[in-house]
């Protein structure tokens, strides 16, 4: 599964290599950059996407109280803190010994497919829906929000209003939409009251009927661009997901299941709370987001795909009627096409906001969320690890605590992630059809920028670790002359360069 474009041996004049830089990707969360290596016929000889931003949630964190980690680690990201949230419950759920009272499962559960709802809708409707509708490579002053409500006022709208309604699901459980403090460690510290879950109910049903809606949205897009959609940036890849004991999906909870890129099962309902045995971690030179692999395959055959396309296409069901309905036909579809290709993600994403949208709805008839048993412990462990379907893919909090009740190691492994290799081999397979030997234009390179965002990824998430992660620092004179610099490797060992 080498890339030979990303070697640099196949060109006859490597020094003369010219680059090319995507630099920020744009409509993303967080900053990222592309580059390419072109020869002077224009031909691709490398093509990564690098992760630049450097964030230190890994280390900072430690020496805090347990209790602190739920509504600390969310600052990672103001588009998934919800995510963040309940995975560090969830893992401080083990250190505090609890098993969840029905109350504040429910609870949860509310706020965290509020989460997928909120988020999935931003990404179709407002990051990638002038792609989809316009074309990559149309009038780049057209092609973003403003264009999509000018031309598409309907769909805009629909689009806000979806996302509206997924913040005042998370406000109701979590007290407000973004970094809320709704759950804490054995629990929730709120139900929702019977005025809240009317509020919520006034507009559940719409909130169905224009999720569903917007399931047709993407299937047509599909259909209308079938050739293009079918090839673009085409890989084939391993999954991982989470998946109900029954093997149903389950955003908030479930069992690890692993297949190769052949539909064949590498592991099956793993107990996640010892993940490291299944899944390592590997670091480049050129990134500052790592690349997670299968230990099973090794780190160069080993990666793997996150999110709503392997979540899809890997469940053996959805438990809810409309969404289990439309996952059929998206299987279905022109031989299952839409099913493997990177853009089925935005199909996918589609049907999840769908089952967001009818779980909330039944949830909110549910009882039990009014119910006053909120908060349960145990025998306290040293060990917290959570893990949950964030709606980008697979997220993992891991933590160590020690008898005083901090925080001494943390380790996440967030959606972004687990796609950084998907990511990257999608690009290159982008630049191989529709940039090789050709003069680059803005239309040309949003195509590499439609491939990363099909992903929908968050760069903020995932660029947290520091320890063995490269570093160069620089100091600069007031004159721009560089005094000194300090580097460090992928080992973690630094050396000083004299200037």
């Amino acid at each position: 599964m080498t890339d030979p474009s990303n070697n640099l041996e196949t060109a006859a004049n490597p020094d003369k290599l010219r680059r090319v830089a995507i630099d920020p990707v744009s409509r993303v969360e967080g900053h990222g950059k592309v580059t390419l290596l072109l020869d002077e016929n224009d031909r691709v000889h490398q093509v990564r996407l690098h992760i630049v931003e450097f964030r230190g949630f890994e280390k900072f964190i430690q020496g805090r109280p347990y209790w602190e980690a739920p509504v600390m680690v969310q600052r990672l990201c103001g588009i998934c803190p919800v995510s963040h949230h309940i995975a560090a419950s969830k893992a401080m759920d083990m250190v505090v010994g609890a098993t969840l009272t029905p109350t504040a499962e429910k609870v949860r559960r509310l706020m965290h497919y509020g989460q997928i709802l909120q988020s999935h809708a931003l990404h179709f409707f407002h990051l990638s829906s002038p792609d989809l509708l316009f074309g990559f490579d149309s009038d780049v002053a057209k092609r973003n929000i403003v264009g999509v409500a000018a031309e598409y006022p309907d769909l805009a709208r629909q689009g806000v209003l979806l996302r509206r309604f997924g913040q005042e699901v998370i406000r109701v459980t979590a007290g407000k939409r973004i970094h809320g403090t709704g759950a804490i460690p054995g629990g929730v510290n709120k139900n929702v009251s019977p005025e809240e879950r009317d509020y919520l109910l006034q507009d559940a049903e719409q909130i169905v009927a224009w999720s569903r809606d917007a399931v047709g949205i993407a299937r047509r897009l599909f259909e209308q661009n079938l050739d293009l959609y079918n090839g673009f940036g085409r890989i084939r890849a391993h999954t991982l997901n989470l998946v109900r004991e029954d093997g149903a999906m389950d955003l908030y909870h479930g069992g690890l299941r692993a297949r190769d890129m052949d539909g064949n099962t590498l592991f099956d309902h793993f107990d996640y709370h010892h993940y490291w045995d299944v899944i390592f971690e590997d670091v480049k030179p050129w990134s500052y987001m790592k690349f997670p692999f299968l230990r099973s395959l090794g780190p160069e055959q080993g990666w793997y795909r996150v999110g709503p396309l392997a979540r899809v296409t890997q469940c053996d069901f959805i438990p809810t009627p409309l969404a289990e309905a439309a996952r059929r036909e998206f299987l279905a579809f022109n031989g299952g096409s839409a099913a493997s290709a990177t853009l089925g993600f935005h199909w996918a994403r589609m049907i999840e906001m769908l089952h967001a949208a009818e779980t909330i709805e039944s949830l909110l008839h549910d009882t039990e969320l009014q119910g006053h048993d909120l908060v349960s412990t145990g025998k306290r462990q040293g060990r917290g690890v959570g893990v949950i379907e964030a709606p980008r893919g697979t997220l993992i909090h891991h933590y160590r605590v020690d008898d005083n009740d901090q925080i001494i190691r943390c380790n996440l492994i967030v959606s972004t992630t687990h796609n950084n290799q998907a990511m990257n081999e999608a690009i290159r397979a982008v630049a191989r059809k529709y940039l090789d030997g050709r003069t680059l234009t803005e239309g040309l390179l949003n195509h590499i920028e439609v491939a990363i965002r099909a992903f929908d990824p968050c760069l903020s998430c995932a660029t947290h670790a520091l320890g063995k992660m490269p570093l160069e620092l620089e100091l600069i004179d007031a004159a721009g002359e560089r005094i000194s610099a300090l580097s460090r490797g992928t080992e973690g060992a630094g050396s000083c360069l004299a200037a």
